[in-house]
């Protein structure tokens, strides 16, 4: 819990960084995609955080390409 606290803790601070400036410019695409990256990384590392498995993004690509190798060999 207390990890979990503490990634939520830096999140405010990196967003009370950086969020005025993004604002003051209009920056309205960047806010958001600031924004969404931001909590995705923040989900992830509560998840992490709280010990649940996060999948590995090569297992993704694994998937998606080895039936193309598999294809392209035979």
């Amino acid at each position: 819990m207390l990890k979990s606290m503490g990634i939520l803790l830096v999140a405010a601070v990196i967003v009370f960084l950086e969020v005025p400036s993004l604002l003051e410019k209009k920056y309205k695409k960047e806010l958001f995609v600031f924004s969404f990256l931001l909590a995705i990384g923040v989900g992830l590392g509560v998840a992490h955080s709280f010990g649940k498995s996060i999948p590995n993004p090569v297992d993704l690509l694994t998937f998606i390409f080895k039936p193309v190798h598999d294809a392209i060999t035979r």
